[in-house]
């Protein structure tokens, strides 16, 4: 079978995220398949951008086709983002058609967190006979609406929710990756039947063939040694929606509660310089901030320190559920979790893999992490285990990858 995957911010571990598009080519190259994934030159999420100076780019990374759309450079959701998004779309109506003549799809996947990319992927999908599924990674324009604040007639909106509409009433399948989103769609025009959740995974391979140590790992296990401490550690984004303030304002506490607690945050984000700035402000000694890391180093990294922290912000929109990468990456290196969320599915409690507390509560934040410093060792062990336990059994790639081409593909 020859699928095509359109994602705008596709990415991979050369490039950082989206990571799900590469792995789900992956597996399905390993089945036999081709596979071609489509993405926009640039990606506000990605750390490293592919390198293109005419309209389109074919690249082959690790086996795995790529073509590249050129579309503008843009910082933040502003304007910029916006054009970036219709320059994208027009280029798939207008430079994809002649492109796939020769790959000739039989299944061809709007992987989207805004739903414009269904119109022109609809035209493709008649024009090759091929099936068209709508993997949804956020519902839009609903996300805008609550999140920025934007009226539901604002043209941009009207222009989402007609696309929105558009695509579960004409799609083939729809893939979410969020639990607690068929209510809202249906009453957008889908019909449960072609409804399937299918949530993020993990590369087991990639944790299997781990065997050395990064140099984070190196120096956190140094750490541990000089100031006999208790890492507490998280590695991901520093964006606003990560709420890491409140982690900040909870090492604070720390200070006074558990002196033994030595915080370690990995990575980068438009929030850094200001979380940096709070830490220094409140005269913290007991945070270390580094850069970020390959996603290869991240297995090792995570090994090294003890309880692993994720934090979300009170947002309605998580009353449709969250698939978070790295609370899976988490979760499989078999270390427990303090998990600071209000959503409609919550994996840490799921698992026992840890202790849920409210979101934007640095006391319970604070109280979750003596506690299970406080527990002896077995006990801490076999919380991580049933984390790990948990990932091998439902979050396995290989397993999803067959799962989301068996409901796309069936008639």
């Amino acid at each position: 079978m020859n699928i095509v995957i359109v994602n705008h911010y596709a990415g991979g571990p050369s490039f950082g995220m989206e990571f799900r598009p590469y792995y789900l080519a992956r597996e399905w190259m390993r089945k036999g398949h081709r596979v071609l994934i489509v993405g926009a030159s640039f990606s506000h999420l990605r750390t490293d951008q592919p390198e293109i100076v005419t309209a389109l780019k074919y690249e082959n990374i690790d086996q795995v086709e790529y073509l590249w759309l050129r579309t503008n450079r843009y910082f933040g959701n502003g304007i910029g983002r916006i054009l970036s998004m219709f320059l994208f779309t027009l280029r798939l109506f207008f430079r994809l058609r002649k492109e796939l003549i020769a790959f000739n799809p039989d299944l061809i996947i709007a992987s989207s967190t805004y739903p414009l990319d269904n119109f022109p992927i609809k035209f493709l999908a008649g024009k090759f006979a091929a099936l068209h599924c709508y993997e949804v990674h956020d519902l839009w324009p609903l996300s805008p609406m609550e999140l920025g604040g934007y009226s539901k007639y604002h043209p941009f909106i009207l222009i989402m929710q007609w696309a929105e509409n558009f695509a579960y009433r004409n799609v083939d399948s729809v893939i979410s990756m969020l639990p607690k989103t068929l209510d809202h769609m249906m009453g957008h025009g889908l019909d449960k039947k072609k409804f399937k959740y299918i949530p993020n995974g993990i590369a087991i391979d990639e944790w299997m063939d781990q065997v050395e140590e990064s140099d984070y790992a190196l120096r956190i296990n140094k750490l541990k040694v000089e100031k006999d401490c208790t890492i507490v550690g998280y590695v991901g984004g520093h964006a606003v929606s990560n709420a890491l303030e409140y982690l900040i304002e909870a090492a604070d506490h720390a200070k006074v509660f558990a002196p033994y607690l030595q915080f370690v945050l990995v990575g980068n984000g438009s929030e850094k310089k200001a979380l940096i700035a709070l830490a220094k402000k409140k005269e913290l000694d007991n945070i270390l901030f580094l850069p970020p890391v390959s996603k290869c180093s991240i297995p090792p990294l995570l090994a090294s320190m003890d309880i692993l922290y994720l934090g979300w912000r009170r947002n309605p929109l998580y009353r449709f559920g969250i698939s978070p990468n790295k609370l899976i990456d988490y979760m499989m290196s078999a270390k427990p979790i303090v998990h600071s969320v209000e959503a409609a599915n919550d994996l840490v409690k799921e698992a026992g893999c840890g202790i849920s507390v409210q979101p934007e509560n640095p006391e319970q934040i604070v109280n979750a992490l003596i506690g299970i410093s406080k527990m002896d060792k077995s006990s801490i062990i076999e919380m991580g285990k049933k984390g790990k336990e948990f990932v091998l059994k439902y979050y396995d790639y290989e397993k999803l990858a067959e799962d989301f081409l068996i409901f796309a593909t069936k008639k």
